[in-house]
């Protein structure tokens, strides 16, 4: 209790420069939470945008299938595993996949394609695809009224074919029966952009594909979305030993965002060690500031240190008693931070920093850049303010332990 007495004694004794370092500490707590926050929320939203536009927060597929897909690396579609995937934590839907190439005919031309295999609705609550509909409607389940099965088309995918809503689209693939797989579908929707990933490909209902592909109740692929892609590596983990799960399917392999999409997280982590180098920088000015701050004082209060050594004050009590009022200090200047911090980062979170032109993402208008109030973009500025701080008083501390006090007391 003394040791504190004696340092609020001493911060309050010479308020300006107490005042002048508190400053200096909270505004470096300012800028690393605001950095942090806008660093956070961006790639969050990046991540959500990216994850929802096809990739899922996570995907369950057949052995090596993400290395080497093939049409034979199938998976048994059931009801029972959609009630199972929907039971788990986290997670708010899913959908059922099939892939494959083909080639498709369209006016008097052919190009290859993607024919993708999904459950619209399902679909629809997984990724954005409802959502970019350029040119008639979404992709249904069941037949058309001219008795054809209804396929979405990409836009590219369009052009190269010359079709339109209610034109004839042909498709000719492999079978997984070995057989050659062709018919005949009618364009009921065009999707996407010439940027976007579905621009050349094909999409047909599960149960047309399936029909097409002679698959039966196979499928490549579940797409899981949870509620924050932060869970995506535990989920996985969790689904990846999940017994009532591999039962029915033993040589499943489950794998979060991060290895389905593997190029873009490289990508972002490395972009993340660069604004964590402008994050050094910020504290190593303040971490600087603040050891100036606490030397002189040191320095100037070297005849007070000798007379409290003089009159029995033990080395450990004089380091402790410096340690104490870097701490006092650095405590005040995150409550400051935070208090303009916060407000700071609310508005960065709801309202964000409009861009000026837009910024297209696979077919998806990023309009502003969001930041993210989180235990990391309040805590971690704090605990590098306190632990900066208490690194650099060190050395005034040990300093004014050792001071001799017959030296010290004939200094003034």
């Amino acid at each position: 209790m003394l040791i504190l007495k004696l340092a609020l004694r001493n911060l309050l004794r010479n308020r300006r420069r107490s005042l002048l370092t508190i400053i200096s500490m909270g505004g470096g707590y300012f800028l690393l939470s605001t950095m942090a926050a806008m660093t956070e929320g961006s790639y969050s939203n990046m991540i959500d945008i990216f994850t929802s536009d096809h990739t899922g927060h996570v995907q369950i597929h057949s052995e090596d299938y993400l290395t080497r897909p093939s049409l034979y690396k199938t998976l048994e579609f059931n009801s029972a595993i959609d009630q199972h995937l929907m039971s788990q934590p986290r997670v708010q839907s899913i959908a059922p996949r099939i892939y494959s190439p083909s080639l498709a005919y369209g006016s008097n031309k052919s190009f290859p394609a993607q024919v993708i295999g999904i459950q619209p609705e399902k679909e629809a609550n997984t990724s954005l695809l409802k959502n970019k509909v350029v040119q008639g409607v979404y992709l249904a389940d069941g037949m058309t009224a001219d008795g054809y099965f209804p396929a979405m088309i990409g836009v590219s995918l369009a052009k190269q074919l010359r079709l339109s809503v209610g034109d004839e689209l042909v498709l000719i693939a492999q079978g997984a029966d070995g057989s050659i797989a062709n018919d005949v579908f009618q364009v009921t929707g065009i999707v996407g952009s010439e940027s976007s990933y579905e621009k050349l490909n094909v999409y047909l209902s599960l149960n047309a594909a399936q029909t097409f592909f002679a698959m039966g109740n196979q499928v490549h692929e579940w797409a899981i979305k949870l509620d924050h892609q932060k869970y995506a590596r535990k989920v996985s983990q969790i689904l990846q030993t999940d017994s009532q799960l591999l039962a029915r399917q033993p040589n499943i392999q489950v794998a979060p965002w991060q290895v389905v999409e593997e190029a873009f997280y490289r990508g972002m982590q490395a972009d993340k060690k660069g604004n964590y180098v402008s994050m050094g920088i910020i504290i190593f000015i303040v971490a600087i500031g603040v050891l100036n701050t606490i030397l002189m004082g040191t320095l100037e209060r070297t005849h007070e240190f000798g007379v409290l050594r003089a009159i029995g004050t033990r080395p450990m009590g004089v380091f402790r008693l410096i340690l104490m009022e870097s701490t006092m200090l650095a405590l005040v200047a995150c409550l400051v931070g935070a208090v303009f911090a916060l407000p700071t980062n609310y508005w960065m979170q709801t309202v964000g920093f409009v861009l000026p032109e837009p910024i297209d993402m696979g077919g998806i208008q990023f309009t502003a850049m969001l930041g993210e109030i989180s235990w990391f973009s309040m805590g971690m500025p704090a605990s590098v303010v306190l632990l900066s701080t208490l690194a650099v008083s060190v050395f005034p501390a040990i300093r004014a332990a050792r001071i001799s006090p017959l030296q010290a007391m004939q200094e003034r």
